[in-house]
């Protein structure tokens, strides 16, 4: 076991402040390099593992949280759900189309062929900011008929107002910053 203060110390080393990116003034938080480092994405693991035991299933957002997400449901023996962004899944799909730091952006969920229907699911994600992701795959999920338990999510920007965007969805998150 890790304790709380050395995960996010890694978390901290292992991220890469990129400015400007995607669109002028964003201080964009790039987690690649601690995706990258085999000791930093077991850690992260296994600490998001302990955050989401007890799900049937686990909830990835398009793009790091497929990756974050297959981790945690392999170490859980879970399945992993891939919520996507708009136009790449095939028809039928649940959509919900919402606002980012930057514009606004559309994730979907397949309409048939899983079915969620009372299912414990815990979303994991990379970072959590504006919440606008994250709270459109909560209705997501909802609409689906998931019992979404919880969010855990990497990174999350304390100054941003993410964590009442999902209200009441506990999040747990590793680093705050």
């Amino acid at each position: 076991m890790t304790s709380s203060r050395s995960v996010a110390d890694l978390i901290t080393a292992l991220t890469r402040e990129v400015a400007d990116f995607p669109e002028p003034g964003i201080q964009f938080k790039d987690l690649t390099p601690l995706l990258a480092d085999a000791r930093g994405l077991a850690i992260v693991t296994d600490a998001l593992a302990e955050i989401a035991s007890g799900a049937d299933l686990v909830a990835g957002i398009d793009a790091r949280g497929f990756l974050l997400g297959a981790a945690v449901a392999l170490k859980l023996g879970t399945g992993v759900l891939a919520i996507r962004k708009g136009g790449k899944l095939p028809p039928p799909v649940h959509s919900q189309t919402y606002q980012l730091e930057y514009g606004t952006a559309t994730l979907e969920i397949p309409a048939d062929g899983i079915d969620l229907a009372g299912r414990k699911v815990v979303i994991v994600d990379d970072v959590l900011a504006t919440g606008g992701t994250l709270a459109a795959a909560y209705r997501l999920l909802l609409a689906g008929g998931a019992n979404v338990t919880s969010a855990a999510v990497v990174l999350e920007l304390s100054a941003l107002p993410g964590r009442a965007a999902v209200a009441p969805l506990p999040v747990t998150s590793l680093q705050l910053i």
